[in-house]
């Protein structure tokens, strides 16, 4: 097995992440993870069948059934916060006021995009075509390629930090590992070499990028599940977003308006996502790792509370949500309490910290696998 570890956990072996090869034991998760309370009586299980085990207990505690009156109640103050950002930018004439509305849209076109992300793992109805209608209503709003990012979510899911496997560690402009970085050529040779100053930049570039011409292209390429309509849906984005902005605004506002709304979306998006999974440890493809430690060693929870779960829409329970994809969002924190319990009684890490201790490791996690580059032109 080939695993490379985080910043800070470069003293710890692979066994002692997952939990091989030994019995199960506080110790070797509770140097990464806070004190918790155990399970008072964990079932002994082989590995393999320890994933089925541990979905048995959060199914039988009830956290798998669908909640539909949570998504309704989201779906109403989002689209509330929708109407009265628009609302305010027809009432207003300075520029000034007229940013501050371009802050709040952003911050509401991310909570639309998580509620997108929810339809898309199906943790809003049980039926896979009100989820897809769902879906494309916020592609709609988003103006995004739905297939795309379906597709490109579902194998970040199957293979997280998995190089060669994983979309999302598969990006020109950043190396996720000391060998990638010397195979970058050109342009991304020298992004690569100072990624870590640059990537708040990247960031700021993901609304106009990272979701709009990698979908484009998707979308020219390969096949759409909905090839007449995704198309229509994104064109009629365009048309009526950039419409009603450059109706209500004089041009050069419009632009402006334009540049910091997408800007702060696509940083917003980034500041959420980033965390997920990036300075955790990386997997290549010789590594042989069942379901269960796949899923947990790779990916970093946010430490929870009412401020950080709306405003990560969730995601700061990275954990559960890709052991659990199709849970619904406000279970989520119900089932950290099962999973990392499970996870401490068998010796396997269990991460959790604040966003900014997050940041200092993607940061340096960034900056050391850019350092061959430094170090050559040096």
């Amino acid at each position: 097995m080939s695993l490379r570890n985080r910043t800070d956990l470069s003293a710890e072996t692979v066994d002692t992440l997952t939990g091989a090869d030994q019995q199960p034991s506080r110790s070797s998760a509770a140097s990464v993870a806070p004190p918790f309370a155990a399970m008072e009586e964990p079932l002994q299980v082989a590995a393999g069948d320890e994933y089925a085990q541990l979905r048995r207990l959060v199914k039988q505690a009830g956290l798998l059934e669908k909640q539909p009156a949570y998504y309704a109640r989201k779906f109403v103050l989002t689209l509330t916060m929708l109407a009265a950002g628009l609302a305010f930018l027809a009432m207003v004439d300075n520029i000034w006021l007229q940013l501050v509305d371009a802050v709040f849209l952003a911050a509401v076109f991310a909570q639309m995009a998580f509620l997108g992300h929810d339809a898309g793992h199906r943790q809003i109805f049980r039926s896979a075509r009100r989820n897809d209608i769902v879906g494309l209503g916020i592609a709609f709003l988003l103006g995004m390629v739905r297939t795309w990012w379906v597709d490109k979510h579902n194998r970040h899911h199957s293979f997280p930090n998995e190089l060669g496997k994983d979309p999302d560690v598969d990006i020109p402009v950043l190396a996720f590992d000391e060998k990638d970085a010397l195979r970058k050529k050109g342009i991304f040779r020298f992004i690569v070499k100072y990624q870590a100053y640059l990537f708040i930049v990247m960031l700021s570039l993901e609304g106009f990028i990272g979701l709009r011409l990698a979908g484009i292209q998707y979308m020219l390429q390969k096949k759409l599940k909905y090839p007449v309509a995704e198309p229509l849906i994104m064109i009629a984005h365009f048309v009526a977003f950039l419409g009603l902005v450059f109706y209500l605004l004089s041009p050069w506002h419009a632009a402006l308006f334009l540049v910091v709304h997408q800007t702060l979306f696509g940083l917003y998006m980034g500041a959420v996502f980033a965390p997920n999974h990036k300075g955790m440890p990386m997997i290549d493809g010789e590594a042989t790792l069942d379901y269960l430690r796949r899923q947990v060693i790779t990916a970093r929870n946010i430490n929870p509370n009412p401020v950080t779960d709306f405003c990560y829409g969730g995601l700061n329970y990275q954990i559960e949500h890709h052991l659990f994809p199709d849970m619904s969002r406000n279970r989520l924190g119900e089932a950290r309490e099962i999973v990392r319990a499970y996870c401490l009684d068998r010796g396997i890490s269990y991460y959790e910290t604040n966003p900014l201790r997050a940041g200092r490791e993607i940061l340096s996690f960034l900056h050391r696998n850019g350092a061959p580059l430094r170090s050559k032109a040096s």
